[in-house]
């Protein structure tokens, strides 16, 4: 229904109320307004001064139905944008989840730095009785290797491999990792001695000090010594 707004219109050429001359109420329809200015055209016949009034008044009160209208659409898209702003602060109320998914992604981002961190060597030298221990060992077990027999040799290094892999441990270092670099420190050393006993082909154990065996095995163990005294 079109609402006509209540603002006085003055009367219109000859003091005519548009309402009473069309003879409708500020509430009328569009479509009464209408047919009421139909039906008094009709009815004014010849009389061309009447029917210009009763355009005048048709207009008018077209004219005030647009601005109400008009004024209707400006108040509802007000109330429209309160509710949005309304529903926006209550939306925003709730931070407690937002708040403990951040600390959530930051205590991950944190985890995730320390285990990368710890994936790392950390290449220091123990203190105290720490490092006379691992010094004693490192050499006994040199002493050992060079005077063994060669069939001693495998046990000799997987000892010392174990040996490595409880320094890491003792020296807060996971389980995993600890055994990872155990190989590749062992892994290194193999290499090394491989190396070396490669450009020594030909040469017979009678005139080498140690047998080709002992001294393939000697890098390895050399590096496990070294990582146990510097890994932790």
């Amino acid at each position: 229904m079109l609402i006509v707004s209540d603002t006085d219109l003055s009367s219109q050429e000859g003091g005519n109320d548009p309402y009473s001359l069309l003879g409708v109420s500020p509430d009328s329809s569009f479509e009464e307004i209408q047919e009421a200015r139909d039906r008094k055209l009709s009815q004014a016949g010849e009389d061309l001064l009447l029917k210009a009034k009763i355009e005048s008044c048709y207009d008018a009160l077209l004219m005030n139905s647009l601005k109400a209208r008009r004024l209707g659409n400006v108040s509802s898209e007000a109330v429209n944008a309160s509710q949005k702003e309304k529903n926006g602060a209550n939306s925003g109320k709730p931070l407690f989840g937002s708040a403990l998914l951040t600390r959530f992604n930051a205590l991950k981002s944190s985890t995730n730095g320390k285990s990368t961190n710890n994936t790392q060597p950390n290449f220091n030298l123990p203190e105290g009785e720490g490092l006379t221990i691992r010094v004693s060992l490192g050499l006994l077990v040199i002493v050992l290797l060079l005077v063994a027999p060669d069939s001693n040799i495998q046990l000799i290094l997987s000892l010392s491999t174990i040996g490595l892999f409880v320094s890491q441990i003792k020296r807060g270092r996971k389980t995993l990792q600890s055994l990872g670099w155990s190989v590749v420190f062992l892994s290194i050393g193999y290499i090394l001695g491989g190396l070396i006993v490669s450009n020594l082909t030909g040469i017979s154990d009678q005139t080498l000090l140690i047998s080709i065996n002992k001294l393939e095995a000697l890098p390895a163990l050399l590096m496990l010594w070294i990582g146990a005294l510097l890994l932790g």
